[in-house]
């Protein structure tokens, strides 16, 4: 209503675990850290998390952070927090940063290019000086169109909107055929992509795969999913299927991180949802949790597995 919004362009999961869509709250996504397709322009959820009150599993009320950007006040909890899923604090205020909206938006679409060529295309286009806040690529097998669709978009100024995706036009165009989107049409196509659309009647697990954009092709190549696309200049692999020893093998050389994003029961029993850690990062993880909670009484076995104390309860 005030022109503004969250940059970070928090996604809406629940339809991909057959909850309605709107269902989501605000505490989720600051405990889950979740970001969308801005994410490598505007940075994640975390980076616009300016203030907190909250309960610690010890029954103690804190707060860090403040009510303005430049506020600087000790240790920056929120950023602790902000990732945490639940297992440190119950966060009961929070204060976030907004930005005016964009007053335009446009996408420029460019089609049947292979994963390889559609992921350099977004990294050229990442280098240019063009800003642009969004760029994914959908290989054919799924894509809405049926057709590989490498894709671009600049927000901003009207005037401004249109001059960059012109050059972007010059920039790339001759890679293939290319067609543009604007106004709410663009805006649904890129809320799809944040909100795993594509994938979301998968008949199957999901993975979500955060990695360095120049080993993308590999790792969706090396990992058994039946179906994938890349988000964030090919930052981001949402993968159908998969086998998890092979995507994680694959990250090793690259230091990514796979998240089993949605799975059977009986699969998050065996495969560990989150990216195995070193000995060393698990222990301290576990000293900073501790810290917070030593009873392990929120979201117990959620990050890591459930305390035997805590399974008793």
């Amino acid at each position: 209503e005030a022109g503004q919004y969250l940059a970070f362009e928090p996604p809406d999961w629940g339809p991909v675990y057959g909850q309605p869509a709107g269902g989501g709250t605000i505490g989720g996504v600051m405990s889950c850290n979740s970001a969308g397709p801005r994410r490598f322009k505007a940075g994640a959820a975390r980076d616009h998390f300016l203030g907190v009150h909250a309960l610690s599993g010890r029954g103690e009320t804190f707060k860090a952070g403040g009510k303005v950007v430049k506020n600087v006040t000790g240790y920056d909890l929120c950023k602790l927090l902000a990732g945490a899923h639940g297992t440190l604090a119950v966060m009961t205020e929070l204060t976030l940063k907004t930005l005016p909206r964009p007053a335009a938006t446009e996408t420029l679409i460019l089609y049947d290019l292979e994963d390889a060529a559609g992921l350099a295309a977004l990294r050229r286009a990442a280098q240019s000086p063009l800003e642009l806040s969004g760029l994914a690529h959908l290989p054919a097998a799924t894509s809405k169109s049926g057709r590989a669709e490498t894709r671009f978009r600049a927000e901003g100024p009207p005037s401004s909107v249109r001059e960059r995706i012109n050059s972007l036009a010059t920039l790339i165009g001759s890679l293939g055929e290319t067609t543009r989107e604007d106004g709410t049409e663009a805006e649904a196509g890129w809320r799809a992509v944040g909100d795993a659309q594509p994938l979301r009647d998968a008949d199957t697990h999901l993975w979500r795969v955060a990695l360095p954009p120049t080993d993308a092709a590999r790792v969706a190549a090396q990992s058994g999913a039946t179906r994938w696309y890349y988000d964030w200049g090919g930052g981001l692999i949402w993968l159908a299927g998969g086998d998890a020893h092979a995507i994680r093998g694959a990250l090793g050389p690259c230091g990514g991180h796979a998240t089993l994003f949605r799975a059977s029961a009986a699969m998050r029993r065996q495969v560990p949802v989150f990216q195995p850690q070193s000995a060393a990062l698990a222990a301290l993880e576990e000293r900073v949790r501790k810290g917070f909670d030593p009873e392990c009484i929120l979201n117990p076995g959620r990050m890591q597995p459930r305390p035997a104390a805590a399974a008793t309860r």
